[in-house]
């Protein structure tokens, strides 16, 4: 190490390391400490019955059985999708986290997964949506899963205007 002391260099590379992750800090807290917008919403009455068919129907073209409404689940994917709608912004954990949600919620089963969407107008675009999407797709498709819940409530003066929760459980 020539000309640089060994005590020097360690020294050196501490303070650029801590140097960097302050700056990573002080780029994240700016939105972290803002407190989420309380946008007006308006829910969205859904025919939730035809919503369940599309998904079975989807299912079955891929050998998995169908499934069916739940009320519990339902009411969980309200209460995100108006969560969302509220902070204008689309994440799984702006209402809470998920296990938490769903106790909440009455659910009962061992398998649950959610998929979110944002800006889809129709059940049949947002459906679509989570075909292409790899995470979501593999969501819809758990052979174990047996009930859903959908939901989409509106937030007019939001970036994206529609907000969307599907909650797909085996009980």
């Amino acid at each position: 190490m020539a000309g640089v002391p060994r005590r020097s260099l360690a020294t050196t590379v501490l303070a650029c390391a801590l140097a960097a992750g302050a700056l990573a800090l002080a780029g994240c807290s700016g939105t972290a400490i803002l407190p989420a917008p309380d946008l007006p919403t308006t829910p969205v009455i859904l025919d939730e019955a035809a919503a369940a068919a599309a998904i079975s129907r989807y299912r079955a073209s891929h050998g998995l059985g169908p499934v069916m409404v739940d009320s519990s689940l339902i009411r969980a994917a309200s209460y995100q999708a108006e969560a969302n709608a509220r902070a204008g912004q689309l994440s799984h954990e702006v209402g809470g986290p998920f296990d938490a949600r769903l106790k909440r919620a009455g659910f009962g089963g061992r398998y649950a997964a959610e998929n979110l969407s944002a800006g889809s107008t129709t059940f049949d675009e947002v459906l679509k949506r989570w075909q292409v999407s790899p995470e979501h797709n593999r969501n819809m498709l758990m052979p174990q899963v047996k009930r859903v819940g959908i939901a989409r409530v509106d937030a007019p003066g939001s970036r994206y205007k529609r907000f969307w929760a599907l909650i797909l459980s085996d009980g």
